[in-house]
């Protein structure tokens, strides 16, 4: 229990830095809408090129759901949100296609696998904005969403690749005061539509303003992942904590670290043990010009156990870091052209080279077009 504890206060440690900052890790903002009486429609379409140096065969880039195809053109997301909105009551539907649909809704049935967001919401004080919405939310796990428009690099990074990107269940969102947000959250399980076990999972967040440049964000998460999959799982614990710095229209920052456990059965001894993963990134984005923008990102993850990644080679565990750069071409108010390059690269061989043998590092070279409306 001592060690559990201690884990949870990873992300109390104090985090200070020196236009308003919003918190793009989480899916509900929108830059542009259709609006008819009290119903907004939005739009988005991300295609892309990524070119994997080491030319995997089956052309399915490893540990990827976002933007996983190798040397072809195609779609990695494209949605329609519709959202309906009053005092008292609000609704959200966003039906999805693409590359990371087919990647990442891979565990779910029929329907349910083109679900971006599905929820309704009703507000429990006409005075302050005390809310309750069920369905399937957006993850407030990590800096990261699966919305590429709304991140510094156009690809995502290991973090929020092995962290939920959707949640299924209901979530209080309950103002605490003007800077100061809290949202509880009663969930089916760690990114799943359909709950695989009879327990319930639980998470809360704590998002934090201190002024208009920086914002402070701080996740935990508890649940069992025992399922027919994994039989020999107990207990998950997870935390993340987050910041995004703005201070103007020039520069950006973020950076993230979180930490897991995993409850484990030990099918031989019959004992129980919690095994661990970790991870940290930051980046930085700096415009050139308006319409011209810079960006570098560097991370480490860390899965010795392989709790969340199984190495496609021989290797023993999971490590890996890598850093990128990305070019930003802004096209009016609704368009984004990159180009990014991104090195991988381990101290264990979990990539496989051109000839198919283990390998200590990758290399990607990725452009996308995007444009929402």
């Amino acid at each position: 229990m001592l060690k559990r504890v201690l884990f949870f206060c990873l992300a109390t440690l104090p985090c200070w830095v020196l236009a308003q900052v919003q918190n793009y890790g989480m899916t509900d903002r929108q830059d542009s809408s259709l609006v008819e009486g009290k119903v907004q429609i939005n739009g988005f379409v991300d295609t892309y090129y990524g070119f994997n140096f080491n030319q995997p065969k089956d052309s399915w880039r490893s540990y990827a759901v976002s933007s996983p195809r190798h040397n072809e053109l195609n779609i990695n997301l494209a949605y329609i949100d519709i959202r309906y909105q009053e005092e008292m009551v609000r609704a959200r539907f966003v039906p999805g296609v693409g590359t990371y649909i087919n990647s990442n809704y891979a565990a779910e049935a029929g329907t349910l696998k083109n679900i971006v967001e599905a929820n309704v919401g009703v507000r429990l004080s006409a005075k302050k904005g005390i809310w309750v919405d069920a369905g399937v939310l957006g993850s407030p796990f990590t800096n990261e969403t699966a919305i590429s428009k709304d991140h510094l690099l156009y690809t995502r990074s290991f973090a929020a690749e092995n962290a939920p990107y959707y949640v299924t269940g209901a979530r209080l969102t309950l103002p605490v005061t003007n800077k100061l947000t809290a949202y509880a959250y009663v969930l089916n399980g760690w990114q799943i539509i359909t709950d695989v076990n009879n327990p319930l999972s639980g998470a809360l967040q704590l998002e934090y303003k201190p002024n208009d440049k920086l914002l402070i964000n701080w996740n935990n998460y508890m649940g069992s992942e025992e399922s027919k999959q994994n039989p020999l799982y107990g207990n998950r614990y997870f935390s993340d904590l987050y910041f995004i710095y703005q201070p103007n229209k020039f520069f950006s920052a973020t950076a993230d670290i979180y930490g897991g456990l995993q409850d484990k059965l030990d099918s031989i001894t019959g004992t129980r043990d919690n095994f661990g993963w970790w991870q940290f990134n930051a980046c930085a984005r700096l415009k050139l010009k308006p319409s011209l923008g810079l960006s570098y990102r560097f991370e480490y993850f860390n899965d010795p156990h392989s709790i969340l990644i199984s190495p496609i080679t021989q290797s023993k565990g999971f490590s890996t870091s890598s850093q990128s750069i990305c070019l930003d071409k802004f096209i009016g108010k609704h368009a984004i052209f990159r180009i990014e390059a991104r090195h991988f690269f381990s101290e264990k061989e979990v990539y496989l080279n051109q000839e198919g043998k283990d390998s200590n590092k990758e290399f990607l070279l990725m452009s996308s077009l995007c444009v929402w409306f």
